[in-house]
């Protein structure tokens, strides 16, 4: 289970322009606390600034105003203690999907032995035991995102950060991976920063829900998830969820409108 706090203060960001084209502010002054062993949800229209705050949480995007600790230390730059997932397939196409998931284990320097035994376990635990030796190009899409997935778990960060990670697949897989990525929170407790477009996946996945309004992006509102777990698919035919969508769906409809002037 993570053990740290993430705390973003005053967190902006502006990017410079170029040409006739003066610069943009994508972030305005951003504050968050995200304890130990949360599911967060970052949810907002296109171009709200939920993937950059992301980044800059990843240490792959520099702030231009405020700070961001883990338990007090500064984030300044990527770390083992941040996992990231992106929506796009980010393996490495020349390294099996055992050796893809190894990477960060291979970078830090653990025995050969260890990798093996951390390699197997994340392989059963995504169901990819049986293909190990694959290359990214024989996998189908959901297959390459459990590789990605297996490969962000296997360094056993603090804090796993994933960009609409399903966003690329089809329905019934982005189901199954939903439930996937829930079995593995719930049996680990890892603290995760999840941002999506897709309203029904933040109330089935997060325990809390951030809502970011249109560019430049804040945060609108919170929005507790008051539904138990272990979750099954059946959540989302409850009352209950159908309220929390409503009115999520109504924080989103309004910022879109705004987006599109």
């Amino acid at each position: 289970m993570s053990r740290k706090t993430l705390r973003v203060r005053g967190v902006t960001r502006t990017f410079p322009g170029s040409g006739r084209a003066g610069p943009t502010l994508a972030l305005q002054p951003t504050d968050l606390t995200v304890q130990p062993g949360e599911f967060v949800a970052i949810l907002g229209p296109s171009g709200c600034g939920k993937s950059t705050l992301l980044r800059i949480v990843a240490g792959l995007d520099r702030p231009t105003a405020g700070t961001l600790t883990l338990d007090e230390a500064p984030i300044a730059a990527p770390g083992p203690d941040r996992g990231m997932v992106f929506q796009s397939y980010t393996l490495f196409p020349w390294l099996t999907v055992a050796e893809n998931i190894a990477y960060g284990l291979r970078e830090r320097g653990l025995p050969p032995a260890e990798q093996r035994a951390i390699v197997d376990r994340f392989l059963a635990r995504t169901g990819l035991t049986g293909f190990a030796e694959h290359w990214p190009r024989q996998l189908s899409g959901g297959m390459q995102q459990r590789t990605a997935l297996a490969r962000a778990l296997a360094n056993d960060p603090e804090i796993l950060l994933l960009d609409e990670p399903f966003g690329a697949l089809d329905h019934q897989t982005r189901e199954l991976m939903q439930e996937l990525l829930l079995e593995i929170w719930e049996a680990d407790r890892k603290t995760v920063l999840f941002v999506t477009h897709d309203i029904d996946e933040a109330i089935f996945l997060a325990n809390r829900v951030i809502v970011m309004s249109a560019r430049p992006g804040r945060i609108k509102a919170e929005v507790e998830v008051p539904l138990s777990y272990p979750r099954e698919w059946t959540v989302k035919t409850t009352p209950e969820f159908g309220a929390l969508k409503a009115r999520l769906m109504a924080e989103i409809r309004e910022e879109v409108r705004k987006a599109i002037g």
